[in-house]
């Protein structure tokens, strides 16, 4: 069966933005004498939504700031910064949602992210124009790795799961996707993060990866 529609995370997935946002948490955590490591990072924070981090990093370096204060800080400083610098793609992520378009095919973000950052995002990276349907973490109630943003999309966009197909890159992104019944490809450049995803339908370095395969299955 033909694919009708393609959904993708952001963070790691379509933009390279993991590092920016372990810079953006160390700035912070500076002033407290904590110093993140990119490993680290990636290992037990990336894809997972800011509220949630601020706990875990209040709770594990025992933080005086107040919790909702340094959420606060933390998203007005993602803006920031991000109004400030340029947020690169993924590889071939330019490549890949044009491929999409041209066939053409629905695609939709599905994000962690909240909607002023997305909205930050896309006036720089002018990817807007490609989705049909955005949902973000202020539209639910629960974020990533319940599937409520899923299941979400899937109503939005009037598809049944099997006629669907997800992007991630974390763990917490395939837990969200695989809890709601879809078939998820995990796209991750850094190999020593693929056995954590083993749950992943596929595992692909990049786009140009997946694009072959999609061709070769006659998938799209």
């Amino acid at each position: 069966m033909k694919l009708k529609a393609i959904l993708f995370d952001l963070d790691g997935t379509l933009v390279d933005s993991e590092l920016f946002h372990f810079e953006c948490w160390n700035e912070i955590l500076r002033e407290s004498e904590v110093c993140l490591t990119y490993s680290d990072w990636l290992k037990d924070y990336a894809g997972i939504p800011l509220a949630r981090n601020a706990s875990t990093l209040t709770e594990k370096y025992a933080l005086t700031m107040p919790l909702q204060e340094l959420i606060h800080r933390r998203e007005t400083l993602s803006i920031q910064r991000m109004n400030d610098l340029e947020v690169p793609l993924m590889y071939y992520a330019r490549e890949i949602l044009d491929f999409f378009k041209q066939i053409p095919i629905t695609m939709a973000l599905v994000t962690g992210s909240n909607r002023d950052e997305v909205n930050s995002l896309f006036k720089k990276n002018g990817l807007r124009p490609y989705f049909d349907t955005i949902v973000t973490n202020d539209d639910v109630k629960q974020p990533k790795p319940n599937p409520e943003c899923y299941n979400l999309c899937l109503k939005q966009l009037g598809l049944e799961k099997e006629e669907c197909l997800v992007f991630e890159d974390t763990v917490n992104g395939l837990k969200a996707a695989k809890a709601a019944g879809l078939t998820c490809y995990a796209i991750q450049r850094h190999e020593q993060q693929h056995a954590a995803l083993h749950q992943a339908d596929r595992l692909f370095l990049d786009f140009e990866e997946v694009k072959s395969y999609l061709l070769a299955h006659q998938l799209v």
